[in-house]
């Protein structure tokens, strides 16, 4: 009898913890506004003339999924700083060497005949966006003649 009496009693206290875990997951929300314009929501009904009564729903989260879209993309992180540190480390090969020093050379002629023609013409110009001539003053001819000369100096090394 007392052991009819338990398993009656908890299965009582069973269905009252599940009937109470769903009221609170389905509870209702109201939303009202005060005569400030202030917005206000919660549980229980207030009474205010703007109350509204808020249909919510919501679905239970799959964790199982969660877990997979975040080991996805840790991976996919992953796999691209491992590219990019592959990337980093890798050593340029002969043709690259060999590009590379062509077009600094390339580099270097284009900017030394520049420099000679900044210093031997008696006026320097740039052209505005109606392609007319601007001549540059004694100031902008010097800052001029400068980057050129620290671009020869980077490219062809003296």
């Amino acid at each position: 009898m007392k052991r009819q009496k338990s398993i009656t009693c908890a299965l009582f206290l069973a269905c009252l913890a599940t009937t109470a875990a769903g009221a609170v997951s389905a509870g209702e929300i109201y939303k009202w506004t005060d005569a400030d314009g202030n917005v206000h929501f919660g549980d229980r009904p207030s009474g205010a003339a703007t109350e509204e009564r808020l249909a919510i729903s919501s679905n239970p989260t799959n964790p199982e999924r969660v877990r997979a879209i975040v080991q996805a993309r840790n991976d996919a992180r992953g796999e691209r700083k491992e590219q990019a540190a592959a990337s980093a480390q890798a050593e340029p090969t002969a043709e690259e060497l060999l590009a590379a020093e062509a077009e600094r050379k390339e580099k270097c002629n284009t900017y030394k005949e520049r420099l000679q023609k900044f210093v031997t013409s008696r006026r320097l110009y740039r052209e505005d966006e109606s392609g007319e001539r601007v001549y540059l003053d004694e100031e902008e001819t010097l800052a001029a003649r400068a980057r050129v000369q620290e671009q020869v100096v980077e490219y062809c090394g003296s």
